[in-house]
């Protein structure tokens, strides 16, 4: 259907321009510039789509107030330029064009949402995050918190809260004391004077799955996800949505361990793999060790051989010392 309405279009252009110009004899002329102008206006589409709204209002405010400056400017030199008018366009010319490069470069973090709350004398809010189920329950972002790496303002939307109290109020002992848990922690973070905790009533009704509702938040705000969901985080980098997930920060956090490095460690359990012995570092980390199947339950010493980071975790592999 759109192919269609973009070809409609198209031959309007072409046609309208062979009738403009075949009263004065330039038919031929008047399909090309008619072919020329729809080209242009359907090519514009692609460009259209690409522009933010936020860099277009940015743009327009630049140009305005660099074109604004440069009449400041000229107002006080005015009788000295009056009888060189070149003089008084190309200062105009200037300062406008480097205002509307201003305003394109520090609009394109504006959103719609933004211009709106901005007209309504709300202001510009910066550094926001949201958070979602899975990190409030997780726990350890009140700990980053605490640590003074994460500040600013904490988004906690209505219906995320309900579908926490509703994990509270499950008649699943699990679930119910994940829920209190989760409920706990956003108490803790309230209380810290570094960040603030913002309750919101903005809801999208027409969207039933909670992670799809955070990420048209997180959207329309122009706000980070906080989360430990790994869907949740490729769903939201799919919209252009910055995420900050904890078990990421957790595993960039590890210590870093190289081959040929050597650790003690316990084996605990066997491997997979024949003759495989498994062990974990003070941080979880799995220690697979060669030929460590029959020293399960002893303390060993172990040589790296290799290191397997993965999104889900990183995996060290070794020997025995004494074999590597």
């Amino acid at each position: 259907m759109a192919v269609f309405f973009r070809l409609f279009i198209f031959v309007i252009f072409v046609v309208g321009g062979y009738n403009l110009m075949k009263p004065y004899g330039f038919t031929y002329e008047g399909v090309f510039v008619g072919l020329a102008l729809g080209i242009m206006v359907l090519g514009s589409e692609y460009f259209l789509k690409k522009l933010k709204v936020g860099k277009i209002v940015g743009g327009i405010i630049g140009l305005v107030l660099g074109i604004t400056l440069g009449r400041l400017i000229i107002f006080p030199i005015r009788n000295l330029v009056g009888a060189y008018p070149i003089i008084s366009y190309m200062i105009e010319a200037f300062t406008g064009y480097t205002g509307l490069l201003i305003g394109l470069m520090r609009g394109e973090n504006l959103s719609a949402a933004s211009i709106i709350r901005l007209f309504r004398g709300q202001g510009l809010d910066e550094n926001l995050k949201i958070l979602d189920t899975s990190s409030i329950i997780d726990g350890r972002i009140a700990d980053v918190c605490d640590t003074g790496f994460l500040d600013g303002i904490f988004i906690v939307p209505q219906f995320l809260l309900q579908e926490l109290q509703h994990i509270a109020d499950s008649s699943d002992s699990m679930k119910r004391s994940r829920g209190r848990r989760g409920l706990d922690v956003l108490h803790r973070i309230q209380k810290l004077s570094t960040i603030t905790v913002r309750l919101i009533e903005e809801d999208f009704p027409k969207i039933k799955e909670v992670d799809s509702k955070l990420v048209a938040l997180a959207k329309m705000m122009n706000a980070k996800i906080i989360t430990t969901d790994f869907n949740l985080n490729k769903v939201a980098q799919l919209h252009d949505v910055a995420v900050l997930n904890i078990n990421e920060l957790a595993n960039a956090l590890k210590p870093v361990v190289l081959p040929g490095e050597t650790m003690k460690v316990f084996i605990i359990k066997e491997g997979k793999e024949s003759n495989q012995g498994v062990a974990y570092t003070e941080d979880g980390t799995m220690v697979v060790v060669e030929n460590a199947r029959k020293m399960i339950g002893k303390n060993i010493e172990v040589a790296v051989t290799s290191v397997l980071q993965t999104t889900a975790g990183r995996m060290i592999f070794s020997k025995p010392a004494n074999e590597y």
